[in-house]
C-alpha cells in the first residue's frame, strides 16, 4: 500500500519547522501502510536530531484531518499523565510536531497529507517476542496505555475505519462473499467455510455484551502488535505506543486479543506448514501477567473474564478477513503467491482450534494473575 516514493518533496520538509538545517531524509522502517522517512537535522548549537516524516496514505484513512485529531487529542492527553506522574513525556509518548502554520498536518500539491513527530531515541522495535519477558513487556506497555486512557472521552474520537473490530460485521461481509462465490473459489475450501459457520454464534459474543452494557467502549489502539511498541534498549521495557492511526471506540478485549493473536504463536500469520503453527500458552501466559498488572484496576470484572473470548474472537476474526478476501480475488491484503490468503486464514484458524483445546488453561492463567 505504501509506495516507491525515494525520499520528500523540499514543499513538504520546508512546511515544518525542525528547528535546524535538514542534512537529509530517507525511508525508514518496515510499515506496509504510510510512506515513512526519517529527516537528519543539524541544529544550531551543534546537536543533531532526527525526525518521523509520514505520508499518511488517504486510501486507507480517507479522512487525516479527524485522524490527526484524534491523535493530537490522545497524545496531549497522554503527555499531561506522564508529566504528573514523574515521567518523560519526549519518550514515552508520540508528540505532533505542528507545520509552520500551526496546523497538525500538511496538505502538499498533489494532496497527500504529511505529518511529523521527533524520532524517539534509544529504543527498538521487535517484529516478534525473542523471548516470554519480552512479550511480557510488551503487556505491560499495553496495559499502561489502557490505564492512562480509561478516563479520557472515547466517545469524541473519531472512526477512522468503520466498524473496524465488529466481529459480527466481519462475519456479515463473509457470508455476502460466500453467497456471490464471485470467482468460484468456494468448491476449494469447504473445511475452511464450515470452521466459521460452525462459529457464527461466537462472533456476537463481545459486541452483544458492549451492546448491552456489560462492557465497556473505551479508547482502544486497535493494532496491537509488538512491533507498535518501542522497548528501551538499555532497560528492555516498553517505552512508548506508537502507531496511532486506528485509534478510535472500541473494546478493550480486542487490543488484548490481538496482541495474543499476534504474538503467543510459534510460526509467522502466512506459514503454509500447519504442523509448525501452535498457540503458545507459555507466552500467553506472560504477555496476561504483565497486561494484567500494568492495567490493574482499570479493567472491570467482566473484562478480565472475557479475556480469553478476546483472544480467540481477535484471532477468528482475523481468519475470517483471510478467508473473505480469498473469496473476493485478493483484493484487499497483498499477496505474494497464490493461495498466500488461503494460508493466512488457516493459520489462524488453527489458532483458534488450539485456543479451544486450551480453553479452561486459558480461563486458569486468567484467574491466577487476577489474584
Amino acid at each position: 500500500m505504501a509506495s516507491t516514493m525515494a525520499q520528500p518533496a523540499e514543499e513538504v520538509l520546508s512546511a515544518f519547522d525542525f528547528g535546524g538545517e535538514i542534512a537529509g531524509a530517507l525511508r525508514y522502517g518496515q510499515g506496509h501502510i504510510n510512506d515513512t522517512f526519517a529527516v537528519y537535522v543539524q541544529r544550531p548549537d551543534g546537536d543533531a536530531r532526527r525526525f518521523i516524516l509520514q505520508r499518511i496514505n488517504t486510501e486507507v484513512f480517507a479522512n487525516p484531518g479527524q485522524l490527526m485529531e484524534n491523535i493530537a487529542g490522545v497524545t496531549s492527553f497522554l503527555r499531561e499523565k506522564i508529566i504528573a506522574a514523574g515521567g518523560d513525556p519526549e519518550r514515552e509518548t508520540l508528540t505532533v510536531v505542528p507545520t509552520r502554520d500551526g496546523r497538525l498536518f500538511y496538505t502538499d500539491a498533489e494532496g497527500g497529507a504529511w505529518r511529523c513527530y521527533p524520532f524517539i531515541e534509544g529504543g527498538v522495535c521487535l517484529q516478534k517476542a525473542e523471548t516470554p519477558a519480552q512479550f511480557a513487556a510488551a503487556g505491560r506497555s499495553f496495559g499502561r496505555f489502557l490505564r492512562l486512557l480509561e478516563d479520557y472521552p472515547a466517545d469524541t474520537l473519531h472512526e477512522t475505519i468503520e466498524k473496524f473490530h465488529d466481529t459480527r460485521d466481519r462475519l456479515k461481509k463473509f457470508l455476502a462473499a460466500l453467497e456471490a462465490d464471485a470467482l468460484g473459489r468456494a468448491k476449494d475450501v469447504p473445511d475452511e467455510i464450515q470452521f466459521v459457520l460452525d462459529r457464527q454464534a461466537d462472533c456476537a459474543v463481545l459486541m452483544d455484551q458492549l451492546e448491552a452494557g456489560r462492557l465497556p467502549l473505551r479508547v482502544t489502539h486497535n493494532d496491537t502488535k509488538l512491533n507498535n511498541i518501542i522497548l528501551d534498549k538499555r532497560t528492555g521495557e516498553g517505552l512508548c505506543v506508537i502507531d496511532l492511526d486506528t485509534i478510535m471506540p472500541g473494546l478493550a478485549l480486542n487490543d488484548y486479543g490481538d496482541s495474543i493473536r499476534f504474538g503467543a504463536t510459534t510460526a509467522a500469520e502466512d506459514e503454509p506448514d500447519l504442523s509448525k503453527v501452535h498457540f503458545d500458552l507459555g507466552l500467553y501466559g506472560a504477555y496476561t501477567r504483565g497486561y494484567l498488572e500494568a492495567a490493574g484496576s482499570s479493567l472491570t470484572p467482566a473484562e478480565k473474564e472475557n479475556l480469553p473470548w478476546g483472544a480467540k474472537l481477535m484471532t477468528l476474526e482475523c481468519g475470517i478477513r483471510f478467508l473473505t478476501d480469498y473469496l473476493e480475488g485478493d483484493t484487499y491484503f497483498k499477496i505474494h503467491r497464490p493461495g498466500h490468503n488461503l494460508d493466512r486464514c488457516r493459520t489462524q484458524f488453527k489458532l483458534v482450534a488450539d485456543m479451544e483445546r486450551e480453553w479452561q488453561a486459558m480461563h486458569e492463567i486468567v484467574r491466577e494473575c487476577r489474584q
